[in-house]
């Protein structure tokens, strides 16, 4: 439950901050006096949508802040501990709306987004107002409230897991067989282009490398073979030769090496020097006679180049990409080649996800069925104590139109009214007024005050078009309720405000050109007071505060 609430800045409220507590808490005041500006607050805590509208004139941001109690042992309150979030026996909440329209949600400690908040709060928050009346007339609303009753969360996360499988079955089948009408040409391009790769043979991405070097050696062979003898001549086979020049230079300094020391490392650095390019002389003799003069090689390699270079330009760019595309057709060829088991297989998939999704739609269905006639009679029995005794709200589980079912099921969940006996029951948004539709909805709302997840319900002014003995009898149902939820109602009946645990007053107050909401929490005179100005006016009569001390003696008894 919401143990307090901050707000500030937020329309006509500068300040304010509410204590509340468990049992039932009523807002009350004037028509216009402000009091929806809480549910609005509270709408934002729940992950509603924000505008910047909602700042007060004057102010650069409006800031909603509450602690909401949760009960140890609860799911809620495990999850955000496990996702690292700060929660020691209160879940703190924050949103924040700035003129710049960037706004900023905090969630237990951390920055959170509004769908996370929405996630979180927006299942602990239950707001009915009389445009929820509207709500409780759309079928998936319906079927929300009958799932409700009938816990069935975990068959309806079960239901939307089957169909999400079904779904990407079924999809992966289409792909597959729309990959098949074109197989017998895909295979044939595919075989066409492998025999082509595997025909060059290829196993070395540098292989074009090596040919171009190759095929330049060709080209110029003459020039090769030329620079080669002469680089043998000068260096080793001519006349005055260097290497001889250098043993002969390394000799004659041997000889004075007796005489000078330190001319001996010049003769030996000479003498590797004379063997280096003895060595030297050496290969390029050997490279000499490999390098010829081959038209016949030369031809040869120039035609590999260019089935290279087509290879390249159609299969990816590089050697490299030809050798990795070549092993891809192979797999390709292979998966083609294991078409038929491929598809068995996908119809298999697509038949036991079809077999699950049927089970969970029945599971669910089932569940639904046996559990609507509860949900009538209970909701029922409250609208005979609402003063609508002959009234009937028969709930027809029926199939959806079509044949398969969805993510929430295979059912389609109708609400009838029937207010006056001999009447066959009708949809209820053709027949209910507003009056009964106020009743309706709060007598769904008690048959799942023991059953759903919530923590708090808010009703804004669900008692439109009712008054006198039903409207003290919705009293006592809020009060009822209260029980099991906390409960805040903003009300104008005083025969509703009578029962609350807490009473606030709203009031709106004009200082200059600034308007200001103000909320005082009503006790013992005051409270009879505002009791006694609902039922007469701004100036209560003797009258009117005795009946107030009336209502408030037979709401205590």
């Amino acid at each position: 439950m919401i143990t307090l609430l901050r707000i500030s800045g937020f329309a006509l409220i500068d300040e304010l901050e509410l204590a509340l507590g468990p049992g039932l808490t009523v807002l009350t005041g004037e028509t216009g006096a402000g009091k929806s500006i809480i549910v609005d607050a509270l709408g934002l805590l729940r992950g509603g949508r924000s505008s910047a509208e909602v700042i007060r004139t004057g102010r650069d941001e409006a800031r909603v802040e509450a602690a909401i109690e949760l009960a140890a042992g609860a799911g809620l309150r495990e999850r955000l501990v496990a996702d690292g979030r700060e929660v020691d026996g209160e879940l703190l909440v924050r949103r924040t709306i700035a003129r710049t329209g960037r706004g900023r949600v905090h969630l237990a400690g951390t920055l959170a987004t509004a769908s996370e908040l929405a996630a979180t709060v927006g299942g602990l928050i239950d707001i009915a107002s009389q445009h929820d009346q509207q709500t409780l007339t759309d079928p998936d609303h319906q079927l929300a409230i009958l799932d409700g009753f009938a816990a069935n969360q975990p068959l309806r996360v079960e239901m939307a897991a089957a169909h999400g499988v079904l779904v990407a079955a079924r999809e992966d089948l289409e792909r597959f067989d729309a990959d098949a009408r074109t197989r017998a040409a895909r295979e044939d391009l595919l075989r066409y282009q492998l025999t082509e790769i595997e025909a060059a043979a290829l196993s070395d991405p540098e292989e074009e490398a090596h040919l171009k070097a190759e095929r330049e050696r060709l080209r110029g062979a003459e020039k090769f073979q030329a620079a080669v003898a002469r680089g043998e001549e000068v260096l080793y086979a001519g006349e005055g030769a260097v290497v001889g020049q250098v043993a002969g230079v390394a000799r004659e300094l041997a000889g004075l090496g007796s005489l000078d020391p330190t001319l001996v490392p010049f003769v030996e650095r000479l003498r590797e020097a004379q063997a280096q390019i003895e060595d030297v002389a050496r290969d390029l003799s050997r490279y000499g006679q490999g390098v010829r003069s081959d038209p016949a090689r030369l031809a040869e390699v120039e035609e590999r180049l260019f089935l290279l270079g087509r290879l390249a330009r159609k299969h990816g760019g590089t050697l490299a990409d030809v050798i990795v595309r070549g092993t891809e057709m192979r797999r390709d060829m292979a998966e083609i080649g294991s078409f038929e088991e491929g598809l068995a297989a996908r119809r298999e998939a697509l038949e036991a996800a079809s077999a699950r999704a049927r089970k969970a739609a029945d599971d669910l269905s089932a569940s639904r069925r046996a559990a609507a006639g509860g949900l009538e009679k209970r909701v029922n029995k409250v609208l005979a104590e609402l003063a609508l005794g002959s009234a009937r709200l028969p709930i027809l589980v029926e199939p959806r139109e079509g044949a398969e079912s969805g993510p929430s099921g295979a059912d389609r969940v109708r609400f009838l009214f029937a207010p006056n006996p001999g009447e066959p029951p009708r949809p209820l948004a053709k027949i209910a007024s507003g009056g009964e539709l106020s009743r309706v909805m709060l007598a769904t709302k008690q048959a799942l005050a023991k059953s759903d997840q919530v923590t708090t319900y808010v009703f804004d002014e669900v008692d439109a078009g009712v008054g006198g003995a039903t409207a003290e009898t919705i009293g006592r149902k809020l009060k009822a309720i209260s029980a099991d939820r906390q409960v805040i109602a903003i009300t104008h009946l005083p025969q509703i405000a009578v029962f609350a645990d807490i009473h606030f007053r709203v009031t709106k107050t004009v200082n200059g050109d600034r308007t200001t909401v103000a909320i005082e929490r009503l006790d013992g005179r005051q409270r009879s007071a505002e009791i006694a100005r609902m039922l007469s006016g701004a100036t209560p009569t003797k009258q009117a505060t005795a009946h107030a001390d009336d209502l408030l003696r037979r709401a205590r008894a």
